[in-house]
């Protein structure tokens, strides 16, 4: 691979500091009719209602499993590791609350010319919202093939070909904890696509199991 330049003034994405914001209150949902659905004064749509369901029941369970919700060092250890057995550059356990949270996070070495990553992400960005909400794993050797994952904000901010991302779902309740996945700045050949997708399921249900036997240490 061909380092990257670092760029003079790297986007927030690479620039934020390890921690994590705080949950905001909730105010209570209700239905005042058909169609109408309202959350305190603000109207909100049925889908959205039901994603507010379904945050709210995964910080929860989140709460009760005592999953990490910072930077845990057992989960770092799965992270480099993933990133040792795909060659890929970037690794992450990511816990999805207010923001998107790599409680384990593998960044290419320092001084490599790559962009370091902080601990958090807004929850609109990068592949690992696509992961949630379809509950699968999702393998793109080259995002640029994929036309309706080729647009977005870590291609431009960090300039990311390739992504491999496997769902952190708890058996009992159904409900998706996060991801486990890698991302580089090269493609990938579709040859060794099966081999990668392989390599981050293994490494999900390690940390699964590892977050539901309370072995992890923040």
């Amino acid at each position: 691979m061909t380092p990257h330049t670092p760029a003079t003034h790297a986007p927030a994405l690479a620039r934020r500091q390890p921690g994590l914001q705080p949950v905001p209150t909730r105010q209570e949902v209700f239905v005042s009719g058909p169609g109408a659905i309202h959350a305190g004064q603000e109207t909100v749509s049925s889908a959205t209602a039901q994603a507010m369901a379904e945050q709210r029941a995964r910080e929860e369970l989140i709460q009760r499993l005592g999953v990490p919700t910072g930077p845990d060092d057992l989960m770092d250890q799965f992270a480099a590791h993933l990133a040792e057995t795909t060659g890929m550059l970037y690794a992450f356990v990511n816990v999805f609350l207010t923001e998107q949270t790599f409680v384990g996070r593998h960044n290419p070495p320092p001084d490599s010319g790559y962009l370091i990553l902080g601990r958090t992400m807004n929850r609109d960005h990068g592949w690992c919202p696509a992961v949630v909400k379809r509950r699968k794993a999702l393998p793109l050797p080259d995002v640029h093939a994929s036309p309706r994952f080729s647009g977005n904000f870590v291609v431009d901010a960090v300039g990311i070909r390739s992504y491999f991302g496997a769902p952190l779902i708890h058996a009992e309740t159904g409900i998706t904890l996060g991801t486990v996945c890698a991302i580089d700045p090269e493609a990938r050949p579709r040859s060794d696509a099966r081999r990668l997708l392989e390599a981050v399921k293994a490494d999900a249900a390690e940390v699964m199991h590892a977050l539901t036997s309370g072995t992890s240490a923040r």
